[in-house]
């Protein structure tokens, strides 16, 4: 444990994991949804950070740009088009017994993948071998340059979808008067028509 202290990334390791881990409760326990969410852009920044760490900068900005760009943002504008509750909500709060089950499942979980790291690594010593971004850059635009264009085209299709399923307001569709204010400018002009 000693020879583990003496090494600078592990210091950084746990300044970076431990408010992830506080910021991932908050995420889970908080009644305010805005809350959750910037409780959750905190701990996906410290995961980008964990992995910079590790040399996986791609996967880092990646996670920043996807996830905390993008994502969080969709979240966001989810909560304001829905016209969530944003204050303090007590029905947002499961059971006691879905809470047990959810505490149990993630840490069998957790254990499951500490067990599995450590029987297959051990005392292994893991040396870290960065791969830079213009690598997987250059693979991706001269390898697979036509599944990267495919999901651009679904994503754009996603987003047209999500722009007209927010446009329509089915209150105001089932609404009498706008209906008749509709009607109206209709039979103004078919009387017009008719006194030419």
């Amino acid at each position: 444990m000693n020879d583990w202290l003496t090494h600078p990334e592990n210091w950084v390791f746990i300044l970076i994991a431990l408010p992830m881990l506080i910021a991932a409760w908050r995420s889970v326990t908080s009644r305010n949804v805005v809350h959750s969410v910037l409780f959750l852009v905190i701990a996906l920044a410290a995961s980008a950070a964990l992995f910079l760490l590790l040399g996986a900068e791609f996967i880092a900005w990646s996670v920043v740009l996807v996830y905390i760009g993008a994502v969080i943002v969709l979240f966001l504008f989810g909560i304001m088009i829905t016209r969530a509750p944003l204050g303090m909500e007590t029905e947002l709060s499961h059971s006691t017994q879905t809470k047990i089950g959810a505490a149990l499942v993630a840490g069998a979980l957790f254990a499951l993948i500490a067990v599995t790291t450590i029987v297959g690594f051990g005392e292994q010593e893991i040396v870290a071998n960065p791969t830079r971004t213009s690598e997987i850059g250059q693979s991706m635009f001269e390898r697979f340059v036509i599944p990267f264009e495919v999901v651009s085209v679904v994503l754009l299709a996603a987003l047209i979808g999500g722009i007209v399923l927010a446009r329509r307001d089915p209150a105001a569709a089932d609404d009498p008067t706008s209906r008749s204010l509709r009607a109206a400018p209709t039979a103004n002009a078919t009387a017009e028509g008719g006194d030419a």
